[in-house]
């Protein structure tokens, strides 16, 4: 036998559908959270491997935050043998998050894009191997002019898509200024 309708017997029946699938993403959401922060700090960890020189040490363990970038510090037999800078630009898409690799002179090592929300086929290629990637390795942000060609300076941009370029330099040169104020830390 059906119930009346009712405002009372909708506004019951509509609180316990809430209330079930809350229940239901409050599950979801918990058994889903250590996979996602373990994802996420295996990522982390793989692009400071591939932008810090060698190192016997855990850089994720040793994190500090400088001037709102997060450093992570390579040593080899407690030296420091380079740093490992993550720092957030604006691309044409959106955010892109890299991880800048420099050695203890001053120079880049390597450079990981972490996370980007660029143009398919354009600016997504910032994650490949491009020019503008491998151009700026060996080089020492403080005596290079590392902006792209069409702003003056030695660096070719990504064809088509010179806004991430220019975003991707911009990031490099944070994370360089974040590396001088380690050297002043010390």
């Amino acid at each position: 036998m059906a119930k009346e309708s009712s405002f009372k017997n909708m506004v019951i029946t509509l609180s316990v559908i809430c209330f079930i699938c809350s229940a239901l993403l409050g599950v979801v959401y918990s058994v889903t959270k250590a996979p996602i922060e373990a994802a996420e700090l295996a990522k982390i960890n793989n692009a400071i491997k591939a932008v810090v020189p060698e190192c016997n040490n855990n850089p994720s363990e040793e994190m500090m935050k400088v001037e709102g970038s997060v450093v992570y510090p390579a040593k080899m037999d407690g030296t420091i043998v380079g740093y490992a800078i993550k720092v957030n630009t604006s691309g044409f898409g959106g955010p892109i998050q890299i991880m800048v690799g420099f050695k203890a002179d001053g120079t880049i090592y390597n450079t990981a894009v972490i996370s980007h929300s660029e143009t398919p086929g354009l600016g997504a290629k910032i994650s490949d191997e491009i020019p503008t990637r491998t151009q700026i390795v060996g080089k020492n942000p403080a005596f290079s002019n590392l902006t792209v060609t069409k702003d003056g300076g030695e660096i070719d941009a990504i064809t088509a898509s010179t806004v991430t370029s220019r975003a991707f330099l911009k990031g490099v040169d944070t994370a360089h200024k974040v590396f001088v104020e380690l050297q002043k830390q010390q």
